[in-house]
């Protein structure tokens, strides 16, 4: 998921560097705007946590490893916005410490988890409401699992684009591996979710509901 430098033509890295950029402005001053005094400190907490969890893999079918994106459990937590930051912070702490991802490429990876698996994936778990009636760990379960897809399908786009690989070879092979990381994401999401509901309830974003039947936080 983490695109290497090499991987990309340079009119690829530079409109999702310009589309990157542009979103984090935005959520940067939306966040400045929107996000409460005392929820603050959760934005440390919470990167740390994305950050030490990306660290940890779980195995996935024939012989390949995922980890946790963590994108759709920020912006539950925190809003799309701070989620987003959330993100690009841990993406730009990986490129530029362990290598994880082109320097040249930052941009694009940004794209791909933290605008549209963040900021995506999060109006994919507001627009699951109807479909799951209003039970939010079931909203943020599916919208994680899309949020990984999405994410591996923007990857494959931009690599066919580039000339890197052709489509029709690297968005099944991305899609399937990622569809079961996805899995993945979703269990660990409504985990962790479940646990700040039971523990500290104030912290989740206003209006989350546990289940079709609780009450809200």
């Amino acid at each position: 998921m983490h695109i290497p430098d090499g991987f990309l033509d340079a009119k690829t890295l530079a409109a999702t560097a310009v589309a990157s950029a542009g979103v984090l402005a935005h959520a940067l001053r939306r966040t400045e705007k929107e996000l409460e005094e005392r929820r603050l400190p959760l934005m440390g907490v919470v990167s740390a946590f994305v950050f030490a969890a990306q660290m940890l893999n779980f195995p996935v079918a024939g012989g390949t490893s995922g980890h946790l994106l963590g994108g759709v459990l920020a912006a539950v937590l925190l809003g799309p916005w701070a989620g987003s930051l959330v993100l690009a912070t841990v993406l730009i702490i990986q490129c530029l410490i362990f290598q994880d991802g082109g320097l040249l490429a930052l941009g694009a990876n940004i794209f791909n988890m933290a605008v549209l698996g963040t900021i995506g994936g999060y109006y994919v778990y507001r627009g699951l409401g109807p479909l799951f009636r209003n039970n939010r760990l079931a909203q943020a379960a599916g919208a994680a699992w899309f949020s990984v897809v999405a994410a591996a399908a923007a990857c494959s786009l931009e690599l066919a684009i580039s000339g890197t690989s052709p489509l029709p070879v690297v968005l099944p092979a991305m899609i399937g591996v990622h569809a079961l990381i996805g899995i993945g994401e979703a269990s660990i999401t409504t985990v962790v979710l479940s646990v700040v509901w039971k523990t500290r309830p104030d912290l989740l974003e206003r209006g989350f509901v546990y289940s079709s039947t609780s009450g809200k936080a």
